[in-house]
């Protein structure tokens, strides 16, 4: 199990937010807002040299504006900022299309990440996602499985985590998916920004999926990070013990470095396998 550190970016400043708050305003501004945790003044480079230092790759950048919009372009300078600090260390996920996914892997990423251009309309956009795979390749493509629970089961949600889709999380969507991607990224969006604790009943979902992808897989490294919630040390031991090793972590406001009360040092530790 491994740590996955975050970036998180909105209107150009590196932000934590509350995940469920995200709202675009549709009018001719097409600017967005959202209940904050956290407003950094430092710029992205400098988590990105903080990570690299610790030898953390595999986290995330997330541009959280609306793509096409001024804003967006601000989260881009911030963007580059980081990737140029850390070149292949870090994934990047907002906006992204088989237009212009090479340019984000040109630019330094690792791996670009997605959810609305592939998740559209309630389901899963097959053409879509194949010219993903013909743009840059199924190794760098990581699928965002972000979700909120709806009738007792967990749907992915899309457009900044706004619009639910008729998609559910479950073993057989993962199963679906893997031959398309490198990577998961599944945000726990009605607990995220909250350090409010883990929700533990997507974590089984998780930690069943992740046993089904290891055993046909031969990688060996682990495919699907969890992301929400996580308030303590015991939350960070509670992934580990219930996915069994299998699911890596990310924390965004419960970290110091965002003003939260768990140690980066402390999380930093699991910076390899189990």
């Amino acid at each position: 199990m491994r740590f996955r550190p975050c970036i998180d970016i909105h209107n150009g400043r590196v932000k934590q937010i509350v995940g469920g708050s995200l709202c675009d305003y549709r009018d001719e501004v097409k600017s967005s807002c959202a209940d904050e945790n956290f407003v950094s003044y430092k710029n992205a480079d400098y988590y990105a040299k903080l990570y690299k230092d610790r030898g953390l790759t595999g986290g995330h950048i997330i541009l959280l504006n609306m793509a096409g919009t001024d804003e967006y372009q601000e989260d881009l300078k911030q963007s580059q900022l980081a990737l140029r600090c850390f070149p292949k260390g870090l994934q990047i996920g907002g906006g992204i299309t088989s237009g212009n996914a090479v340019d984000f892997i040109k630019a330094g990423a690792s791996h670009i990440i997605v959810t609305s251009y592939v998740f559209k309309d309630g389901g899963v956009n097959i053409e879509n996602l194949r010219s993903l795979v013909s743009a840059v390749g199924k190794d760098k493509i990581v699928l965002d499985l972000s979700c909120r629970k709806r009738e007792d089961k967990y749907y992915i949600v899309t457009d900044r985590w706004q619009r639910f889709t008729d998609t559910e999380v479950n073993e057989q969507t993962f199963l679906d998916l893997y031959k398309y991607c490198d990577e998961f990224l599944v945000h726990a969006v009605d607990v995220e920004g909250k350090s409010s604790g883990i929700d533990k009943e997507l974590l089984e979902i998780l930690s069943s999926s992740a046993e089904v992808l290891d055993s046909i897989q031969s990688t060996g490294k682990n495919i699907i990070t969890y992301a929400g919630g996580i308030s303590s040390v015991d939350d960070i031991s509670l992934i580990e013990k219930t996915g069994k090793g299998r699911i890596d972590f990310t924390i965004g406001s419960a970290l110091d470095i965002f003003g939260g009360e768990i140690k980066f040092d402390d999380a930093a530790r699991y910076n390899k396998p189990t």
